[in-house]
């Protein structure tokens, strides 16, 4: 290899050039986005359609078919799923990973738009949303006061607003929470009866009174004048005198018909801090962004907000996530300087310090070398791809001191440095290449990950790859160099008292051993052989989970009354669980929301849209303590499932993408009688189930509703068209906002007919309704419609276009949702399905699925790469196979490890394993290759492979210290999401560093012949 002398000869150039990849990494550093979590933005949107009075069966037939069907044409879809509720229709499609999100987004706009005629015209809202799981709000203020009254709150969360939009990097800022203000029709249905004039010419006449059509323009000599029409309303005075009917040659106005008020809507959301009323204000992060920087722009905003308000008003936080963001990075950060020092003692302590300085500077370099790449490729500073420094730290030094070691073996033979320094990185720089090569194939599988999880931590094996790339550079361009110049021998490093006692352990305990072991070498295989078969019987003992607790001081608890219920029921329930969490001196604050959800705030965690019967209260404890929260949690399960005429659930924040529960059982079928019928019986073989808690059936319970059954002969032969009857029923009892009225500041408000304040509609009001027919003759409804009362779902979904129903269900602390899960599903096996009917696995299966698919074949293929990087290096079949011997020698230790810590196979520890397989193949790569070198010298195979394993104990042991060292401050303090993979790493090569030194000399000697001496 002709790299290190040029680098040594053009030591300026080198000097230089890792000076400014260095450089970039510093100023990457600071300037790169930094954010708790990977900022990942999946394929696919939404299409929300709020259309007040319909019944799920509306809301399907009018809405979701035609959305679906113009969707459905559009190319690689992933999935369609709808649901109907009462008014509210939302349709999602997800796109295949690897689609274009913009593109993607633009087509659904394309669709949507097309077909945009085919639904109703007084649909009351309707909006398309780009999927984004990290579009949280990284602040959440709450305006808080018991004696100032909404509007004022409003005043003051409006300027707030305006100020924090303005900050650099805030992509928008909304208030929540507080009643919007209208200009209400209150209309006297009486008074429209008597006078016969059906409520939709009212209706009408305000819309048409408001519009603002442009007159033209006139020529008047050599100026050209704009021609000003009526134009729109300028103040509630006009919508009062809008002229709506004549009758008897005088016109009848709106303000006979109806009182006109400007006010503010019914109370449908509101929310309490700590048991006051407040408002909240967020702030949402743009793209590509530094939240560090953002929040010094918002701080002094907040600061100089604050000191301006008025003494019945306070400005609290109820979250803000650049403090959680500073902990994990500042967290991470000092797990990687202590890994580190770790490291750089193992060093210290094994070799010269003038070898361990040079060694030394290969982890920041290569380290500024990565980050500055990772910048580059569009990632930014987050616990995955700080994760991956800490991974890449351990094994970084490895190059180093390869180069190093050999560097000082060329000066001990007497040759000058500089010589030296280049004919002992050239002599093992390609074998430097293949190993690395091997380490980062390891990591392709992972990159090549699918789906949201693949997105999700993909900034993790790149970061690997770009800093044990770098590490690779500096070995080969930098440290040669840095041996030329600066190594002395040092006779004292033999002397140091760790190296010593490697060295008496090798001599005295593992020669022994490995005599021993190649004495036997069909009894030493199977004794390995059944160690294996041992530890892989025990893995089912170790559990399978997707991924962790958040371990965040942060609870959510849900309550949920049943359908119908008025708002005041879910109030009740909100009550009781804020009177309960009074008792509890952990907590720092609750945050409730009634009629609505908490804005979102965590990325796994969705907001649910206003409903009556749906309250969130959010819990902040003073810290986390896992043990603390695992009881109170139970506690609090306990006794909030005693209340009556609710359901409370206990959430906890999940690391990992978002999953839409644990457990998920999708039931398609698209008879809705036989759906309920299976629902609840697969209902109840999932309450059945040991670890299952809140579980949720959208089928379980059903509402009753008013069916208006039209005559349809005698409608039509009175000339009355069935679209009448509709539109009259829904303007005189729903209400629908016809038009908007702007004041002189621009303010738009919208024009609402309701029925009057405090009314809610009547069995009575049905006789107050007049339709007419084609020929303008006023029909009374009850001579043409009959009222009855019908069973309904409270929702309706569907799956790719079919109907469908989800049950849900979180598992309990301590249960592994696997087990939980494979359960479940022999119980489903067994149940008799009807025909057409059957189930599929939704939740954490589904996403293990989905994200590990295809992995197979990933995996296949860089193994045969490995396999390929091997047989060019040994130019030989056999032995690229002992090396990757030591593959199922890491196993043995994984799955030791994770039983003994407590920690089940979760996401981390299966790229802990991907991760090991590129690292012990190293181990055995140095150890066969050495062997190699010794037969080619003359020796025989059984001399070779015991001076082998002599010769190479140290250094072998040496890298993997130094690989434990760099991983151990993040496996103990890293939390849930990364010891499973530390333990996983660590205790895979405390075993495969042991046996491997034993192992692969045997399988060298049982399968080298001695002819292959020039290998």
């Amino acid at each position: 290899m002709r790299l290190p002398r040029l680098a040594v000869e053009n030591h300026q150039f080198v000097m230089v050039l890792i000076g400014l990849l260095v450089l970039n990494g510093v100023v990457s550093l600071f300037r790169m986005p930094k954010s708790e979590d990977p900022q990942v933005q999946p394929a696919g949107g939404s299409v929300i359609v709020v259309y007040p009075g319909a019944s799920p069966a509306d809301m399907e037939e009018l809405i979701v078919r035609p959305i679906e069907e113009a969707l459905n044409e559009l190319e690689d879809i992933r999935y369609l799923v709808s649901v109907a509720e009462d008014g509210l229709a939302s349709v999602g499609v997800e796109f295949e990973s690897g689609s274009d999100p913009d593109e993607k987004y633009a087509d659904i706009l394309q669709k949507v738009n097309s077909i945009r005629h085919r639904l109703p015209d007084d649909i009351l809202h309707f909006e398309t949303i780009k999927w984004s799981i990290s579009d949280v709000h990284i602040l959440q203020l709450a305006l808080v006061s018991d004696s100032a009254g909404y509007a004022a709150l409003e005043r003051e969360a409006e300027e707030l607003r305006k100020r924090l939009a303005k900050v650099p990097g805030v992509k928008r800022s909304d208030v929540w929470a507080v009643p919007a203000q209208e200009v209400r029709v209150s209309v006297n249905l009486e008074k429209l009866a008597a006078m016969r004039i059906p409520i939709r010419q009212v209706m009408g006449a305000v819309a048409d009174a408001n519009l603002n059509i442009p007159g033209g323009t006139v020529d008047v000599g050599t100026r050209r004048l704009n021609i000003r029409t009526s134009g729109p309303y300028a103040s509630i005075e006009d919508i009062r005198n809008t002229a709506v009917h004549a009758r008897g040659g005088r016109p009848v106005h709106l303000r006979d018909v109806a009182e006109i008020d400007f006010t503010t809507e019914d109370v449908a959301f509101h929310a309490r801090f700590n048991g006051e009323r407040c408002v909240f204000v967020t702030v949402n992060q743009k793209e590509k962004t530094n939240i560090f920087a953002i929040f010094s722009g918002l701080r002094p905003v907040i600061a100089s907000f604050r000191e301006s308000l008025p003494p019945e008003i306070r400005l609290e936080t109820v979250f803000d996530q650049s403090d959680s963001v500073s902990r994990r990075v500042r967290g991470f950060f000092t797990n990687l300087f202590q890994g580190i020092l770790l490291v750089g003692i193992v060093i210290f302590a094994a070799v010269s310090s003038r070898a361990s300085m040079i060694v030394m500077t290969a982890i920041p370099s290569s380290l500024l070398i990565g980050i500055g790449l990772v910048a580059l490729s569009g990632y930014g500073l987050e616990q995955m791809s700080i994760a991956g420094l800490v991974i890449a730290l351990g094994l970084l030094v490895d190059n180093a001191i390869v180069v190093t070691e050999n560097s000082a073996r060329f000066m001990r033979m007497g040759i000058p440095r500089t010589e030296a320094a280049v004919a002992g990185t050239a002599q093992v720089g390609w074998a430097l290449v293949s190993a690395t090569a091997t380490t980062l194939l390891a990591f392709i599988p992972i990159i090549l990950m699918r789906d949201v999880t693949g997105d999700f931590i993909r900034s993790m094996p790149v970061t690997v790859v770009y800093t044990l790339s770098a590490s690779l550079l500096i070995s080969l361009i930098l440290t040669p160099y840095l041996s030329a110049k600066f190594l002395k021998i040092d006779r004292r490093s033999s002397e140091r008292p760790f190296h010593r006692w490697l060295e008496r352990f090798v001599d005295t305990r593992y020669s022994r051993l490995l005599d021993a072991a190649l004495a036997r070498p069909a009894r030493t295989l199977i004794l390995a052989g059944s160690v294996l078969i041992v530890s892989l019987a025990l893995f089912p003992l170790v559990g399978v989970s997707f991924f962790p607790k958040a371990e965040k001081p942060l609870l959510f608890i849900r309550v949920e009354t049943p359908v119908g219920s008025a708002l005041e029921r879910t109030e009740a329930a909100a009550r009781f669980v804020e009177n309960t969490l009074e008792s509890y001196p952990q907590i720092r604050n609750v945050t409730v929301t009634v009629g609505h959800g908490n804005p979102r705030i965590y990325y796994n965690q969705f907001m649910k849209r206003r409903s009556a019967t749906h309250a969130d209260i959010l819990v902040e404890a003073e810290r986390y303590d896992r043990s603390d929260f695992d009881r109170l949690v139970r506690e609090w399960r306990e006794r909030f499932a005693l209340y009556p005429g609710a359901r409370i659930e206990v959430k906890e924040l999940e690391q990992g993408p978002p999953v839409e529960a644990p457990v998920a059982v999708r039931i398609q079928g698209n008879n809705l009688e036989v759906l309920r019928r299976v629902s609840a019986d697969v209902e109840a073989l999932i309450r059945s189930e040991s670890g299952t808690v809140n579980i949720h059936n959208p089928l379980g319970t059903t509402k009753s509703d008013l069916a208006v059954q039209i005559n349809r002969d005698k409608a039509a032969m009175l000339g009355v068209p069935l679209s009448e009857i509709d539109r009259t029923v829904r303007a005189a009892l729903t209400g629908v906002p016809v038009s908007r009225y702007r004041d002189a500041e621009g303010k738009a408000y919208d024009i609402v007919f309701r029925i009057p304040r405090g009314e809610t509609p009547r069995l009575s009001d049905f006789d107050r309704i007049h339709v007419f027919s084609l020929a303008g003759t006023p029909v009374p409804l009850n001579q043409l419609a009959r009222l009855e009362l019908t069973e309904s779902p409270l929702s309706i979904t569907h799956y790719d276009l079919d109907r469908n129903v989800t049950l849900t269900s979180d598992v309990q602390s301590g249960y592994s949702v696997a087990k939980v899960t494979r359960a479940i599903v022999r119980r489903l096996e067994a149940y008799p399905w009807p025909k057409g009917y059957g189930y599929h696995l939704g939740g954490e299966q589904e996403s293990r699925d989905e994200s590990f698919g295809g992995m197979g074949q990933a995996v296949l293929i860089a193994l045969i790469a490995i396999l390929g990087v091997l047989v060019l290096q040994f130019r030989s079949y056999s032995q690229p196979l002992i090396v990757f011997s030591a593959i199922p020698l890491a196993v043995i230790g994984s799955v030791f490890a994770l039983l003994v810590t407590g920690n089940a196979f979760s996401f981390s520890a299966f790229i802990g394993l991907t991760s090991l397989v590129g690292i012990v193949v190293n181990n055995s790569i140095i150890l066969v290759d050495y062997t190699n070198q010794l037969r080619r010298e003359g020796a025989t195979t059984d001399k070779a492979v015991r001076e082998a394993g002599q010769t190479r104990f140290v250094p072998i042991v040496l890298t993997t210290l130094t690989t434990i060292g760099g991983l151990l401050p993040l496996t103990v303090a890293g939390g849930t999401l990364w010891a499973p993979m530390g333990w996983t790493i660590i205790g895979g090569l405390m075993t495969s560093t042991f046996l491997t030194l034993i192992i692969v000399p045997v399988l060298y000697k049982l399968y080298t012949k001695e002819s292959v001496e020039s290998t």
